[in-house]
């Protein structure tokens, strides 16, 4: 088998092999195969496709490339979530704990952010003591005791993804659906839960800008897991506006804590509902969307959603205390408004570019090495369809650097478009995908 007839294969649409796929994805990520012969099976790809059999085939010849978790040792089933990323998005702190208060293990295995925000770890070691850095039996020990534990993702798990990734991000091959796909549910499989559900961005601020794109995704990722045997199902979502009115580490992470007392805003909770009906029902512990979203609403009614997250917390050698009083959490220097330069209705938000404000601010990272400023961000004051007069505040700059405001004040009055008339409401979600096909809301 040789490389070169594989890329001309491809070249004409020709449908591969699972052999053929694995002697491609083994050979590269062992070093058999050099970057250029992969970047043009890649190109071959983006344009000819691969029909759903390659693409489960080529997700699990990326998972199989390296380590995967056995989550055997954990009692009862296990769900895991994915989102495929926006701004201001902190659901998977409100739903673990959610989800762990009706007695489904969470057993999570997060990586660090690279972009305007931090990623789950990085947004929790605002948390004083909070570590990831746990063995896996120590993983499996907190899972079973509290139902709910995060680890750092090891840099075993799907190698092959994180070396293609590599080269698709320098060689414009990287918004391929089946590319896609495959990168996201080869580390998913191999992280080992029972059932998975993904949160499919679509908007300003997602990767997939159109319903109809971000439904392809989901439904080609849907499929893959189900061919993979796992309960699989998807919701998209909305990010043509921030989730939520926290952008930046640690704010995010009070906002998550103020969704658990029960006082967080619509539409992350709205999120957190629909994902969450679907993790309880993707393993048997509700058999309805009432059941579910009530024993839901019940885990913040009762407090035991609150309960969850600070014993969680606690357990990783977090100080529990910031969950009960969010004052403990490091304060930013400075906090200026962003004054409105119009009167009228907020019309359209360019989320990415709220996103890059943050990132200005020093709360993402531009590479692997950049260091995070865990206490700046944003915090919206008018979302859209909101009424503004000209002079009132857009919003809140967090800061330790009055030169960085400015530069984030700047960008973010940019992002921001006004009418005269109020629009029409918008919907946070819009479509479920399940292995009974895909429903619009």
């Amino acid at each position: 088998m040789r490389m070169y007839d594989l890329i001309y294969k491809k070249k004409y649409g020709v449908k591969l092999t699972k052999e053929e796929i694995d002697f491609i994805v083994q050979g590269y990520t062992c070093g058999n195969i050099p970057d250029y012969q992969m970047s043009a099976f890649l190109m071959a790809v983006c344009l000819k496709g691969m029909d759903m059999e390659e693409t489960t085939d080529l997700t699990l010849s990326m998972r199989d490339s390296g380590e995967t978790l056995d989550l055997s040792k954990i009692e009862g089933l296990t769900v895991d979530k994915h989102s495929t990323g926006g701004v201001g998005d902190k659901t998977s702190l409100c739903l673990g704990a959610m989800v762990a208060a009706c007695g489904v293990p969470v057993a999570k295995m997060s990586g660090r952010g690279l972009g305007h925000t931090g990623g789950t770890i990085d947004k929790l070691e605002s948390i004083t003591g909070f570590s990831t850095s746990i063995s896996s039996e120590k993983f499996f020990e907190l899972v079973n005791k509290n139902k709910m534990a995060i680890m750092g993702q090891t840099a075993d798990l799907a190698p092959a993804d994180k070396k293609i990734y590599a080269l698709r991000d320098v060689t414009a091959t990287v918004d391929c659906i089946p590319l896609i796909a495959s990168s996201i549910m080869s580390k998913k499989l191999a992280s080992g839960a029972d059932a998975i559900v993904l949160d499919v961005k679509t908007g300003s601020g997602a990767f997939m800008k159109t319903i109809e794109d971000a439904v392809a995704l989901a439904e080609a990722m849907v499929k893959i897991g189900i061919n993979a045997g796992k309960n699989t199902s998807a919701v998209i979502t909305n990010m043509d506006q921030p989730l939520g009115f926290a952008v930046g580490n640690s704010l995010e992470v009070i906002e998550a804590i103020d969704v658990l007392k029960g006082k967080g805003p619509s539409d992350l909770i709205d999120d957190c509902m629909a994902l969450g009906k679907l993790m309880l029902m993707s393993v048997n512990a509700a058999s309805s969307d009432e059941e579910a979203e009530n024993k839901l609403k019940k885990t913040i009614e009762d407090g035991s959603a609150l309960k969850k997250f600070a014993d969680f917390v606690e357990a990783q050698g977090g100080d529990p205390e910031f969950v009960y009083n969010t004052d403990k959490f490091e304060k930013a220097k400075f906090i200026d408004p962003v004054l409105s330069p119009a009167d009228g209705y907020v019309s359209k938000i360019i989320t990415d570019e709220i996103g890059m404000c943050s990132l200005i601010l020093g709360g993402g990272r531009e590479t692997k090495e950049s260091e995070i400023d865990l206490s700046v961000g944003l915090i919206i004051n008018k979302k859209y369809g909101d009424k503004v007069e000209k002079g009132e505040p857009l919003a809140y700059i967090y800061s330790n650097d009055k030169e960085k405001t400015a530069a984030a004040t700047e960008r973010f009055i940019k992002a921001y478009s006004f009418s005269d008339n109020k629009p029409d409401p918008v919907k946070t979600v819009f479509a479920l995908v399940s292995a009974e096909g895909t429903r619009y809301f």
